[in-house]
């Protein structure tokens, strides 16, 4: 049965279930995961295009901002206003990261915010070590299901409980679509972007509360990283971001680079965003 239930739950995230074991990986349930990693080798294999390798880079970097701006400043933090139709655009786009549904990132992700290196935060590296930290949670079924008290406010739109539900919906149309251009495409557009982009994402829970500088002296240990910062498009520069969370900009000062705060602004520009939060004065800080 729960062979069945593990199989299920490739496809149907409301058939997982939580279970108590904190620090137990569930090895069957994330086969795709696994196997994810793995298909990452056949480019020794396929040919190693420029449309290729230009197509991993773009899908990497589009579903980084989506990640960054969306998944994580927008749904987690409401740092800035949408529109619901732009809203469930950047959904679709931060499920393309196969990081699981928006509900399930902002719910685990304000859990982290209210517990930040405590005993009951899922991702401290403090707590837990560094390789859970970094990918071990992720793959507890301790932290399978969405934390839906914390996340009311999102899961009142149907499209998005539908995104959480089947969250593998829209990384399988994206893969069979790369298929198509040729196997290439697929190895290099799917599977080495989205590894890359997983590992990038998760090193903001590992080395970001690790290694690196501590401006403010928040009641956690986040660091402040400018190489993690251009990775990640601005999220390593996450002791500012754990001094004041509702920010859009983490990088508080102007040689902070944040790319995901400058796409923002272009989105504000044309209309698509507004209201983007700013960090008061007062919690900037000296140089």
């Amino acid at each position: 049965m729960e062979v069945v239930r593990a199989v299920i739950g490739w496809f149907d995230a409301s058939a997982v279930r939580g279970g108590a074991e904190e620090r137990r990986i569930d090895w069957l349930r994330v086969v795709p995961f696994l196997a994810l990693h793995l298909a990452c080798f056949a480019v020794a294999w396929v040919e190693a295009s420029a449309a290729a390798v230009w197509t991993a880079i773009a899908l990497f970097a589009l579903r980084m901002f989506a990640i960054t701006a969306f998944y994580h400043r927008y749904f987690s933090h409401r740092a800035f206003a949408t529109s619901r139709a732009a809203q469930f655009v950047f959904a679709v786009l931060g499920a393309s990261a196969v990081q699981r549904g928006p509900l399930w990132w902002a719910s685990h992700h304000r859990h982290h915010h209210a517990h930040a290196d405590e005993a009951a935060d899922s991702h401290s590296a403090k707590q837990h070590g560094f390789a859970w930290s970094h990918a071990g949670w992720f793959l507890s079924p301790a932290n399978f299901p969405t934390r839906t008290e914390r996340v009311a406010d999102l899961a009142r739109y149907p499209e998005l409980r539908w995104l959480d539900r089947f969250d593998v919906a829209v990384p399988a149309v994206l893969a069979i679509a790369l298929l198509a251009f040729g196997v290439e495409f697929f190895v290099w557009g799917f599977c080495v972007s989205t590894v890359a982009l997983y590992h990038a994402t998760f090193t903001i829970n590992s080395l970001a509360h690790r290694f690196g500088t501590r401006r403010f002296e928040t009641r956690d240990d986040s660091r402040n990283n400018w190489w993690l910062a251009l990775l990640t498009f601005g999220e390593g520069w996450h002791n500012n971001h754990h001094r004041y969370p509702g920010a859009a900009r983490q990088g508080f000062r102007w040689w902070e680079v944040d790319l995901s705060y400058y796409g923002l602004r272009l989105l504000a520009a044309l209309g698509l965003v507004w209201d983007l939060r700013p960090v008061p004065a007062q919690l900037r800080g000296g140089a």
